[in-house]
């Protein structure tokens, strides 16, 4: 960015809009791919994110931001179509565990790994101090959002 004119705040909110913009259009294309709903990626990702930690049906519904009715039926489509199972909560019979099943993760993960790759290339043209400043506005506009979603709620 060496002897480029510095953008200025509304073209910097311009950018990020651009970006939003093909983001959302690319979730609904890789949704699309797996024969999913793009709010039933995002919460077969927020399963994919918990690991070993089973996630229930009211964290489902509180990350995606929809009613646990709506949960219900987002599990039904990622149980049918094998990406995950449900299991009773040893703790209360009542509470249900959502599992990501092995084979599942590993077909979401072909589908995003090409566009990874080149995220990866991407960055790798920045320096550390570029990206440990990216990696903060990344996590703080994160926050903001999730901050500015609940607020809105």
């Amino acid at each position: 960015m060496e002897g480029q004119p510095r953008p200025t705040v509304p073209e910097a909110i311009s950018a990020m809009d651009g970006l939003l913009a093909t983001s959302i259009v690319g979730q609904q294309e890789f949704a699309r791919k797996l024969g999913l709903s793009v709010t039933d990626l995002v919460c077969f990702a927020y399963v994919l994110e918990a690991g070993d930690t089973p996630v229930t049906a009211g964290d489902l519904a509180e990350h995606a931001h929809v009613t646990t009715g709506a949960v219900t039926g987002v599990l039904n489509r990622l149980e049918r179509g094998g990406f995950v199972t449900r299991r009773p909560d040893p703790a209360d019979r009542r509470r249900i565990r959502v599992i990501a099943v092995p084979d599942a993760a590993e077909k979401v993960r072909a589908v995003y790994e090409p566009y990874y790759a080149r995220l990866a290339e991407l960055f790798a043209q920045y320096t550390p101090d570029q990206l440990a400043l990216l990696t903060d506005w990344f996590t703080s506009a994160g926050q903001l959002a999730r901050a500015y979603l609940e607020e809105s709620r």
